[in-house]
């Protein structure tokens, strides 16, 4: 039986404290409000993100090399993975997204909120730069999968 090793160089080197007065202000996806609790720079290697988002909110199918998990802190988010029809998450409920995985998600009735992770410092960037260019009430679709591809997304947009 083979064991695994830590490898302490791919996280960080150095404790993290991130404060509510250290993060910077919920940034604005598409009508989502994003909060970057801890971002790859800070942590070394990965990320996580307290998303509050409207009802009906959230991304259009996509994936990505990375995994994803997430954490339903309030309302209902429904999620879809592959060819796995409608999972409704409820708050407590956590889902993970192996990488690769083509998935999506929407807010349901009265919005929700929830806690999304990252093992890899890459999405971060991606919100903070559809935050800077991206109206979020029209947005610019060709401007969005424009620059989820510059940072790994690839959408899954259907033919038309």
């Amino acid at each position: 039986m083979a064991i695994s090793r830590i490898d302490h160089a791919a996280v960080s080197a150095k404790p993290v404290v991130m404060t509510p007065q250290s993060r910077t202000r919920a940034l604005n996806v598409v009508g989502e409000q994003v909060t970057v609790l801890v971002d790859g720079a800070s942590s070394g290697n990965f990320e996580i993100f307290h998303q509050d988002g409207p009802e009906g909110s959230g991304p259009p199918p996509h994936n990505h090399p990375w995994n994803e998990a997430f954490f339903v802190l309030a309302g209902q988010v429904i999620f879809g993975i592959e060819d796995s029809g409608d999972q409704v998450a409820t708050p407590g409920t956590f889902v993970f997204i192996p990488a690769g995985s083509t998935h999506w998600f929407r807010f349901g009735p009265g919005g929700g909120q929830m806690l999304s992770m990252t093992p890899t410092p890459a999405i971060s960037a991606a919100f903070a730069e559809a935050d800077r260019l991206i109206s979020p009430t029209e947005p610019n679709l060709d401007l969005v999968v424009e620059i989820g591809a510059r940072h790994g997304l690839t959408w899954v947009l259907p033919a038309g």
